[in-house]
């Protein structure tokens, strides 16, 4: 029996940007995902960001961004559960909540490269696939460098949905994946507001609505 596929794509977007969207959406199309959860943190352990926006705010311009995108779902699994964000603890809450599915984390590769940092960082590399995204300014295969070498065993390049014939296979995999990246920040986004530039074409045309209409990121 075929299991669901499920992506969790998670973050603080503040705001979510194309740059987001389309990321994710190469990363669905690509591994056939049933689902993409998109998981805004209540507040992220690992970055001091200043002027975060409210979480119930992030979470709506995500509902704003993906409407058009019907395998893409807002989770509020981390608002809900307040505190900081960890991840350990959100997969194992989706766990319950999508039990019998495969699930891929999804991140770009600047995140990955800071994985020790993360609570249980170990536990979580067992807990699921991971999707590493490239970004602009960095190189996918610094990943294999990540601690030692410690994970390069288990990673994939690729390149082609005809690759991951191995998808089923344990332990979890790591697939670097090189992608189409816009070259867009959620921080030169908020500066922009705080200037009063536009940022059309950075956002959803409804996001931007969003933001200037509760005074976000002044």
């Amino acid at each position: 029996m075929r299991k669901d596929k499920i992506g969790v794509f998670g973050g603080t977007f503040n705001p979510i940007h194309n740059g987001h969207i389309k990321a994710a959406l190469q990363v669905q199309k690509t591994f056939l995902l049933d689902k993409v959860l998109v998981i805004p943190s209540y507040i992220p352990p690992h970055k001091g960001i200043p002027n975060v926006a409210p979480p119930k705010h992030r979470l709506q311009m995500i509902k704003l961004a993906v409407a058009s995108y019907p395998k893409f779902i807002p989770s509020s699994v981390e608002i809900e559960a307040k505190g900081k964000s960890y991840s350990i603890l959100t997969l194992k809450k989706l766990r319950h909540q999508f039990p019998g599915t495969l699930m891929f984390f999804i991140l770009g590769i600047d995140a990955f490269l800071e994985i020790d940092t993360w609570r249980e960082y170990e536990k979580v590399l067992e807990q699921c696939h991971f999707i590493v995204t490239s970004r602009p300014g960095y190189s996918l295969h610094d990943a294999k460098k990540l601690l030692g070498g410690k994970y390069k065993g288990r990673m994939i390049q690729v390149s082609g949905a005809a690759e991951l014939s191995e998808m089923m296979g344990l332990p979890s995999k790591i697939y670097l994946m090189p992608i189409d990246a816009l070259d867009i920040a959620s921080k030169d986004i908020r500066r922009k507001v705080r200037k009063q530039e536009s940022i059309t074409g950075l956002v959803a045309e409804d996001v931007e609505d969003y933001i200037h209409r509760h005074n976000l990121y002044q």
